[in-house]
This record gives C-alpha cells, structure tokens and sequence, in this order.
C-alpha cells in the first residue's frame, strides 16, 4: 500500500492511533495535493474538523502557515471553510497567522485568548519539544453545562485582561 494514500484515509476517519502509526513508519507529514502544494495532511484534518490530528501533524513538521493563509488550501482557510471553530482555535494556539480582515467565525475575545494560549503555554514550539523528546503541553476544555454559584465571568475578564498585557509586550 502507499504510506501517503493511507495516512490521508486514517485522516479523513479521524484514526488519530494510525495517523500516529503511519508517522512513526515513515510517511511524511506534508504531502503535496494535486496542484503541487504541500499541506494536504494538514488541510484535510482541518476541513474534517479533527483537533487531535491537527496538533499531531505540526508536532511532526507540518507547516501552520501556508505563504498566504487567505489562500483557499491554506489550513486556516480549510478550518474557515469546513466551520471547524475548535480547529481555528487550534492553529492560531499553534501559531497561525491571520490576515487582517479575514472571517474566522471566532469573537474578538475567542481570538484574543487563542493567541494568548498559544503565547502562554508555548504551543508555536511543538515541532522543537516533539524534536526534542519533550512532552506537548495538554489543553483542557471545560465545558460546565450548569454550575450554580459559579462567577465564570471573573475568570473570563482574567483571562482577558492577562491577553491584552501580553499584547502590549
């Protein structure tokens, strides 16, 4: 079989043990699609909406970054365009750049704490701490369906003034 016909199948089922698998054995985490640009790992997790695989895949050399990300096979574009909001969050934690005036369908405050995560627990380096044998920090998503007595708010508005002093700097 051909290691990169089935590292795109496992990507597309969202098979994050054999993506691992299929890595581990040899097969390139940047694949070039039909037009000749590479990415096409990267882009299909991201239109598939699979966060997991997208971390793996920049942890193991894929590029972010595409030398515009407003282009349509970009992997930002491809999260946009499959409506994969969790996987916009991603990429930008990971470092993406976004074009002035491109549609995220993210608030100011969801990119404002993206870019802020991504900064604090230094996700732009997972390709150097995955080279180096360091674990990739783990980022959990609390989701409190009801929390009676629960000010949120406060921890909202601490999150959101730390972001904006890391953005002065």
């Amino acid at each position: 079989m051909n290691a990169a016909i089935d590292l795109i199948k496992a990507i597309r089922t969202g098979r994050l043990g054999e993506v691992k698998a299929l890595l581990d054995a040899g097969a390139s985490a940047e694949i070039h699609d039909g037009r000749g640009d590479p990415g096409l790992p990267l882009g299909v997790a991201c239109f598939m909406g699979h966060v997991e695989i997208v971390r793996e895949l920049i942890s193991r050399g894929a590029k972010v970054n595409a030398p515009d990300n407003a282009q349509p096979t970009s992997p930002l574009s491809m999260a946009i365009r499959g409506n994969r909001t969790d996987v916009v969050k991603t990429l930008i934690e990971m470092g993406a750049e976004v074009p002035p005036g491109m549609k995220t369908g993210l608030t100011d405050q969801e990119m404002m704490i993206a870019r802020w995560r991504g900064r604090h627990y230094g996700a732009t380096t997972a390709k150097a701490d995955h080279a180096s044998g360091e674990e990739q920090p783990v980022f959990e998503e609390i989701e409190m369906v009801r929390c009676y007595g629960t000010d949120t708010a406060v921890l909202d508005a601490d999150m959101i003034r730390a972001a904006r002093e890391m953005g002065k700097k």
